[in-house]
């Protein structure tokens, strides 16, 4: 099936590994140039170098997007070597220190929020004048199954759960406009250096099989792949009509009805 979305521009964040390396995958296979930033830069060199191997556009910025001036690094240096962006996937994200309400202080709070929604928000400010001035654009925002339901960490189902409800008001906003905009809530997807790899490695075998058994239906963790093909037909032309609404990608793990 073709996309449609072959020559857009799309900015990846967080891809130097797991979800936001497959979502650039994913998109450069439908022909879009893709852009990618990290804190790592060694490891997201290997990325780009590996898409630019197979015949693939891509870009690799060393840019911390939880900060103002990382954001705005990431955008600029984006624009200035493929020109105006047309998708952007906020996959940035994460848990930012104490898990317990007593021990979890409010610079922990606002960590965690400033990684899962802040970052969104302040690249999504910059990318919508020039999709507005075009009257298209996509926008996908990774979330969480804990951004719907119990599950994981206070400060992380808040934060993933505040992205959800950003993604679904300015989707709203901006149907309009023809930008649209969408979450993705990932169960429990495991990737190297991922914290479901960790989990597996720090555990007894016990315990990851008590897991697997009691909360993936499949009988096995998620893997990127499907994620990031999802991300690609949510930014596509095929999706013209999806926007303002979160899709789980979990392999039954989730309970939610809705």
């Amino acid at each position: 099936m073709d996309l449609g979305i072959s020559g857009k521009v799309a900015l990846v964040t967080g891809g130097s590994r797991g979800l936001g390396k497959q979502s650039a995958l994913s998109l450069a296979k439908e022909g879009c140039k893709v852009s990618l930033c990290a804190r790592n830069m060694d490891e997201l060199q290997n990325v780009v170098s590996d898409l630019r191997q197979n015949g693939y556009d891509a870009l690799g910025i060393e840019a911390d997007v939880t900060t103002e001036q990382g954001v705005n690094k990431f955008y600029e240096e984006s624009v200035n070597n493929f020109g105006q962006v047309d998708i952007v996937v906020n996959n940035v994200g994460g848990t930012i220190g104490g898990r317990d309400f007593e021990t979890t202080t409010d610079e922990d709070w606002m960590n965690t929020i400033n990684l899962n929604l802040m970052s969104a928000v302040r690249l999504t400010r910059l990318v919508l004048p020039g999709m507005r001035q075009r009257h298209w654009g996509r926008i996908v925002n990774i979330a969480s199954i804990w951004g719907r339901e119990s599950g994981g960490g206070m400060t992380y189902m808040a934060a993933k759960a505040a992205l959800i409800a950003f993604s679904k008001h300015l989707g709203l906003s901006l149907a309009k406009d023809n930008i649209l905009v969408n979450s993705i809530a990932p169960g429990s997807i495991k990737f190297s250096g991922g914290s479901w790899d960790r989990f597996v490695n720090n555990n007894s075998q016990d315990v990851v099989d008590s897991f697997i058994k009691n909360q993936l239906p499949m009988g096995r963790f998620g893997w990127p792949e499907p994620v990031g093909d999802t991300v690609a037909f949510l930014c596509s032309q095929r999706a013209d009509l999806i926007t303002a609404t979160s899709i789980t990608v979990d392999g039954g793990q989730s309970r939610s009805l809705i």
